[in-house]
């Protein structure tokens, strides 16, 4: 769901935002604004909780450690645990909140 930000339907960077609500840290709604929130890590510093970023900044996950991330894939699925690996083409970086 585009621009969904609750349980009820989420996007990318709904997901996001909604996730770090729950621990007290506020994040804007939307992947750019997302990405310059943050602070640049190299995928080689990836811990649990950092955000990875896709697709010239049109899609973000929240990396889970192991190779994975959660994220909201597409319109009409569900939240789901995707490789890293299976989306390397359009990798951008990785972020950590600050």
């Amino acid at each position: 769901m585009w621009g969904g930000a609750s349980p009820s339907g989420f996007d990318c960077s709904g997901l996001v935002m909604y996730v770090y609500a729950q621990l007290g840290i506020s994040l804007p709604h939307y992947t750019v604004s997302q990405w310059n929130a943050t602070i640049a890590i190299s995928s080689s510093q990836l811990e649990p909780g950092d955000l990875v970023f896709f697709d010239g900044l049109g899609h973000v996950g929240i990396y889970i450690g192991g190779g994975q991330f959660i994220h909201a894939p597409y319109t009409g699925t569900v939240v789901q645990v995707s490789d890293l690996g299976a989306y390397g083409g359009s990798f951008v970086g990785a972020r950590r909140v600050p």
